[in-house]
């Protein structure tokens, strides 16, 4: 036994109590549908013109349906005699090069032969004119040569930032096309300007390239599929922040809404920009920013498959295991963090053997709360908030706030030998 597993043995963690969310489950059963009929729309309909070569983006994060959406969009502009091809669009993620980005989209199933058509990634970049303040604006080489451009964005809240367009349609057209040349121009003034930067270079494309329309998503809290809405040039500039508060009002949360300790199995860029959504954890990058999850310590157990090494985010824990570290790919990583001028949700928090020391570490620095009586909460990721674990101390709580149910009896954690949790 190693001194850091010495000084942990004595610490008694609590009984923790599965618990249910509800929030509200509307959604889309079938997306196809929604999609055709947006589509079918005569201002929407009226863009895609035969044989002209029309551009589809995809973009980094685990959009719910990122796969079927594709190759519905890819289907429709093909049945209009057009040929679509697709192209990763998510500014520096991957690793920046165009192996890492057409990986990340194989992950959600888009594939040349599931989505019926071309896939092209690079990472090259033409400039496409300048912002009122001129500023040089880039996209990738490919959507600049095309005869339109599709963009596909989910809308919700963005991780660092506040403004009438965060994650979205918008976004996805000033950074995600940018690629990292033009992320990294987006981002020149750091996260506390993003709000005004992002629809000054998205307005720039708009004028500039040949947008056709977006495909705007939302998802309900329970990460599935609840609006799909086709948007033209003008209807992203005036209907996108309308969009935006939609999503907020769908977003999941803890609904304790205070802890000693959060506890998060997984994070990753499939799940959050920051690997886990500070909306949810409160473990936010920039002081400009508020809300989420209260605590005193935050450990995060692992990084997902799916970010292929990229650790962004990890930063904001205090304690995290060796496995999580041993995962973690710095050419992958750093990119993203240069690019986006951030580095403290790069840095690497305390790490140790398994789960259980972990957690135990976590719980034996807590000064502010009663260590004998610590309120835990332990989530799956930030997306996956339905069933989530809590302690005894939190189980008044609990049972008499809306929306959750009790659905086990107090219990200890679940190490199994080697300390990590079942």
């Amino acid at each position: 036994m190693g001194m850091v597993e010495k000084i942990l043995d004595s610490v008694v963690l609590p009984n923790m109590v599965l618990i249910r969310q509800d929030f509200d489950p509307s959604q889309i059963d079938d997306v196809p549908a929604e999609m055709i009929a947006e589509c079918d729309r005569p201002e929407i309909a009226a863009t895609i013109l035969p044989g002209k070569r029309i551009c589809l983006t995809a973009g980094s994060r685990g959009v719910d349906n990122i796969a079927l959406v594709l190759k519905t969009l890819a289907a429709i502009v093909t049945q209009k005699g057009a040929t679509p091809f697709i192209i990763p669009a998510m500014g520096s993620h991957g690793g920046a090069t165009d192996e890492g980005q057409l990986n990340i989209i194989r992950d959600y199933n888009i594939t040349e032969v599931y989505c019926g058509c071309e896939i092209i990634s690079c990472m090259d970049t033409v400039e496409i004119g300048k912002t009122p303040e001129g500023e040089s604006v880039f996209i990738d080489k490919h959507a600049a040569e095309a005869d339109g451009i599709i963009v596909i964005g989910r809308i919700k809240p963005h991780t660092a930032f506040r403004g009438d367009y965060e994650s979205g349609i918008m976004k996805m057209m000033a950074i995600g096309l940018g690629k990292q040349q033009g992320a990294e121009a987006c981002h020149k003034n750091g996260l506390k300007m993003m709000a005004r930067r992002i629809p000054m270079f998205g307005k720039t494309i708009l004028k500039h390239c040949p947008v056709l329309f977006g495909i705007g998503l939302v998802e309900n809290a329970y990460d599935k599929t609840c609006l799909v809405r086709a948007l033209t040039p003008p209807e992203i500039i005036s209907q996108e922040p309308e969009l935006l508060k939609f999503a907020k009002s769908k977003m999941p949360c803890i609904k304790i809404p205070e802890g000693d300790i959060l506890v998060i199995d997984q994070i990753g860029k499939n799940i959050s920009g920051d690997g886990m959504d500070p909306n949810i954890s409160g473990t936010f990058a920039t002081p400009d920013v508020s809300g989420g999850f209260i605590s005193e310590h935050v450990v995060v157990l692992d990084l997902t498959d799916e970010t292929h090494g990229n650790s962004n985010g990890l930063g904001a824990a205090d304690v995290t295991t060796d496995r999580a570290f041993n995962k973690i790919i710095p050419d992958v990583t750093y990119p993203n963090g240069l690019t986006s001028l951030s580095l403290n949700v790069l840095k690497v928090p305390m790490h140790v053997r398994s789960d259980e020391l972990a957690i135990k570490a976590a719980a034996k620095t807590c000064i502010k709360g009663d260590r004998n009586n610590l309120r835990i909460v332990r989530i799956k990721d930030t997306l996956h908030l339905g069933e989530i674990w809590i302690s005894e101390a939190l189980l008044t709580e609990a049972q008499i706030r809306p929306g959750i149910e009790i659905l086990s009896d107090p219990a200890p954690f679940a190490f199994n030998e080697n300390g990590d949790l079942f």
